[in-house]
């Protein structure tokens, strides 16, 4: 090329696609391609003519060709905003394509998603990656969660999206094996990544910068009032300041937890120059709304604005100790009192150290007398036994004063693994001044009692309303575990149910002749079972809390026991109450009324039902005002009610006892930390965007595949509505990957629910992203149709400023005028419903090869007029959008406007 090209020349590049000039510098030219800004060779570039010209000369392209091209260009301008093609295996909902836009609008881009437990948080960032990776937008990829969710992330994202990560292995990290430069989308255990083991940090530090980083459960990574930041915050504190994280994304259904520091310091990892620590949360409030979504399950709705949460059905199950329990309880209260009179005497240390082991056994011992006898029976033995570790027990003591600092959920399973070691084995302080003799009497009378009520209630429970139903029973402890799980079987037969701990291992199991074993089962598996309905009941500690869902063959759950942080219970329903549930779930506690326990969680219970009702009537939208409260509260406040009323309510009511204690939960800090938090961040309206919101799905790809593949010379083979068998164009051999396949069979729908192993059809498979790459390279741009009615003029809507380079290129919009002189808009999806009809029939002789006989380079330049008009009301997120014509489709036949 020659002459000089004029700034917003089209041209084609055999590399880079299509393009327009930005400055001609001649032997090298600056070119805007979809993708980005590139200097390329001018002897490299081909002029492509501009449709104004094209149409000037009556120069007609394959209408065919034509259609084709704006399809393909409407299939990246919707994907690219709203990951609407995406290969989910399940539907979409309206809050996920919303949530996917918002936080595709910019970029680089950050965002807190702190979307309700339940919501599809792995569905949101499978619409999020997937534009991004079909782009090249994001090369490197780096994903951080919780070391029990590592797996689960993978797999889903590869099952649910074709999106392919590799797990970080500690063994794979070497200095030698540039293990973070060779690994270009990593998912890691942030628990293990966190620990700076053998230079670990400084290699990630090192390495290139990552277009994306995406936290799973980003609460983890907290600073405390003090100032104290966890590790898994400092190394991500570190990545920032190295400048290593273009884009950050978290998750997390908790965001603040009652401490505005770690809140704002959470916020201040994604928008630095917007949030500070050791400012006011109220002075910053107003900035909540670029940078946090939060969606709750009262709002979200299906397509046509149904809510799709019906609301959960909570009841209570009551029960009275047997004789026998009842002298145990008694006796191991006394025993609790004592020890903590005692305590009271002991130097500061060792009477932390016994206060936190006399928590522990009450704990323990409301979960089920099973539980804190095998503790106690331990214990006893141990401290007979001069041999016995006290280094051990020691460590143990020290991880769990740690993981209480931490105040992290997803250490809970681990929490109670520990609290059931020490409450066995902590030697060195005495827990009372005659304890070994006190805890035979203690375990004399656990072992009189032989059968449990709590237990036998549970079963009539599950008679009386769950026949022949499923059932999934949380408890915090595995020694109630094994008990419930031995009583199933006793009750419905070997079979019956399967368990999710945190070390997939229990002790203690009977069978239903009474032989006892221990078992393992890998918590996935389990998990698989009870939803395929092969077992009837799933028994789970915390460790299915967070991470795995439940729902598909079950609606029913039973608390055997009830964690002393009322958020657990949220997360535990979270299990079932999430998408995909078709029935109301139902919820039991288990309460025996006579106890202490069960009064605190009275008063606990009217308490926020008081802080609900004051809410609701202030507030335009619903929302679970109950778990925000909650999420507000100090845990060591929440376990000194609990483990305290026994014995520090004397000399006043339980209640008045409660009210001192508890008067700074629900008080006006907490109540206007909630106001502020749901007034002022982004959410989901239907109501506001359901005019916005694509209506197309993967359904609506087979006629631009059909148009496509017949402009390659190719005859699909269409089975029913949804599917496509061909063999792939020679043109697109070029890529090994589609080659390497002799005939494919697509599947475009997401339901019924594809098979395991099928292919689904959308952006992100191989074949699909290159039928639309070749589709947007077509030349094809002025083209009649003898079944259109009316003209059909196509523009493409970018930002001019050339450094604003976001996920979304370009979008594409449609004018078609009326004989009365007015216009009609058509969205990029709505466009393509418009002209699917033509694609649909390939071959059909409606396409026309003759000019039409008017002329409508006027009615090009009103239509383009018209859209610029229209710009804000398409809300676009571009800085300075600039309206360019794209593709011009006429009637084969005599139109004109006014007649």
């Amino acid at each position: 090329m020659t002459a000089p090209l004029n700034t917003n020349a089209a041209v084609r590049h055999p590399r880079f696609g299509s393009g327009q000039v930005v400055l001609d510098q001649g032997d090298s030219v600056v070119v805007r391609f979809g993708h980005g800004i590139e200097a390329c060779l001018a002897a490299e570039l081909e002029l492509v003519e501009g449709l104004v010209e094209r149409v000037a000369a009556g120069q007609l392209d394959p209408a065919l060709h034509v259609v084709t091209r704006v399809l393909g260009e409407c299939i990246r301008s919707v994907n690219d905003a709203w990951g609407v093609f995406s290969r989910s295996r399940i539907a979409l909902l309206p809050h996920q394509l919303w949530v996917c836009r918002r936080v595709l609008e910019s970029w680089p881009t950050r965002w807190l998603v702190a979307d309700d437990v339940g919501l599809g948080k792995t569905i949101e960032a499978g619409l999020i990656l997937t534009p991004l990776l079909s782009s090249a937008r994001v090369r490197r990829l780096l994903i951080l969660a919780p070391a029990s969710l590592v797996e689960q992330w993978q797999v889903r994202l590869r099952e649910m999206f074709d999106i392919r990560i590799s797990i970080y292995v500690p063994d794979a990290d070497t200095g030698k094996s540039d293990f973070w430069n060779t690994h270009d989308r990593v998912i890691a255990s942030a628990h293990t990544l966190r620990l700076d083991k053998s230079g670990r940090w400084d290699r990630l530090f090192d390495a290139d910068l990552w277009d994306l980083v995406l936290i799973d459960e980003a609460h983890h990574m907290n600073v405390d009032e003090q100032g104290r930041r966890t590790l898994s915050y400092q190394l991500m504190e570190g990545l920032q300041e190295r400048g290593k994280v273009q884009s950050l994304v978290l998750f997390t259904g908790t965001p603040h937890r009652g401490k505005d520091r770690g809140f704002l310091s959470l916020l201040k990892l994604l928008r630095p120059e917007d949030f500070d620590p050791e400012q006011r949360l109220e002075e910053q409030v107003d900035k909540l709304r670029t940078a946090m979504i939060r969606n709750n399950k009262q709002s979200v709705t299906d397509m046509s604005g149904e809510l799709l949460f019906t609301p959960v059905r909570p009841r209570r199950e009551t029960y009275s100790y047997s004789p026998q329990e009842a002298r145990f309880y008694e006796q191991l209260t006394q025993f609790i009192v004592t020890g903590k009179a005692y305590a009271a005497g002991l130097g500061s240390q060792d009477r932390r150290v016994v206060i936190l082991v006399l928590i522990t056994m009450q704990k323990l011992a409301s979960s089920s007398v099973a539980a804190v006898r095998r503790a106690i029976g331990r214990r006893l033995a141990r401290l007979r036994d001069a041999r016995a570790k006290l280094d051990e027990a020691n460590e143990d003591l020290a991880r769990l004063q740690e993981l209480r600092v931490e105040d992290d959920p997803a250490n809970q399973d681990e929490i109670s693994r520990i609290e059931e070691r020490v409450a066995e084995s902590l030697q060195g302080v005495d827990l009372n001044p005659n304890e070994i003799p006190a805890l035979e009497e203690l375990l004399q009378a656990a072992n009189e009692v032989s059968n449990e009520t709590k237990i036998a209630r549970i079963l009539d429970v599950v008679d009386e309303s769950f026949a022949s139903r499923s059932v999934l029973f949380f408890t915090e402890y595995k020694a109630t575990q094994a008990l419930l799980m031995s009583a199933l079987h006793r009750r419905y037969g070997d079979g019956c149910v399967t368990f999710i701990n945190g070390d997939g291992f229990i002790e203690d199991v009977q069978d239903a002749s009474g032989n006892v074993s221990n078992r393992r089962e890998d918590r996935r598996r389990a998990a698989a079972r009870f939803n395929r309905g092969e077992v009837r009941f799933l028994v789970s500690t915390e460790a299915a809390g967070e991470g795995i869902d439940l729902q598909e063959h079950c609606s029913s759950l039973i608390h055997v026991d009830l964690p002393w942080n009322p958020m657990r219970l949220h997360q535990r329903v979270g299990r079932l109450s999430r998408y995909g549930q078709s029935k109301p779930v139902e919820v039991v506690t288990v309460r025996n009324p006579d106890t202490v326990e069960s009064r605190i969680w009275d008063l606990l219970d009217e308490k926020l039902e008081r802080i609900s009702l004051a809410f609701q009537s202030a507030m335009d939208d619903p929302e679970d005002i109950r778990q925000l409260v909650i999420g507000t509260a100090s845990p060591s406040m929440l376990t000194k009610v609990f483990a305290d009323a026994d014995s520090s309510a004397s000399g006043q009511t339980l209640r008045d006892w409660f009210d001192t204690e508890t008067a700074t939960f629900g008080g006006e800090d907490a109540v206007e930390t909630v106001r502020n938090l749901v007034g002022h961040v982004a959410r989901f309206d239907f109501g506001a965007v359901a005019g916005q919101i694509p209506r197309v799905d993967l359904p609506d790809l087979v006629p631009f595949f059909k148009s496509m593949l017949t402009v390659r010379g190719r005859r699909p083979e269409q089975v029913g509505d949804l599917r496509l068998r061909f063999g792939p164009p020679e043109e697109w051999k070029d890529d090994f990957s589609i080659a390497a396949v002799e005939r494919y069979d697509l599947l475009f729908a997401r339901e019924p629910r594809p098979k395991a192993g099928e292919d689904v059809a959308g952006v992100g498979l191989r074949v699909v992203d290159r039928a639309v790459r070749d589709a947007v390279e077509l030349k094809g741009a002025f083209g009649a149709i003898r079944s259109l009615d009316v003209p059909v003029f196509v523009f493409s809507v970018r930002d001019r400023i050339t450094g604003s380079d976001g996920p979304v290129r370009a979008v594409v919009v449609a004018a078609l005028p009326s004989s009365d002189g007015a216009w009609t808009l058509l969205r990029d999806w709505e466009l393509m419903q418009h002209l699917n009809p033509l694609a649909d029939k390939p071959r059909s002789p409606i396409y026309a090869d003759t000019r039409t006989a008017y002329d409508v380079i006027d009615l090009m330049a009103d239509a383009h007029q018209y859209v610029v008009s229209q710009i804000d009301a398409l809300e676009l997120p571009f800085a300075l959008p600039v309206v360019e014509n794209m593709a011009c489709l006429v009637p084969g036949k005599t139109w004109m406007q006014g007649t």
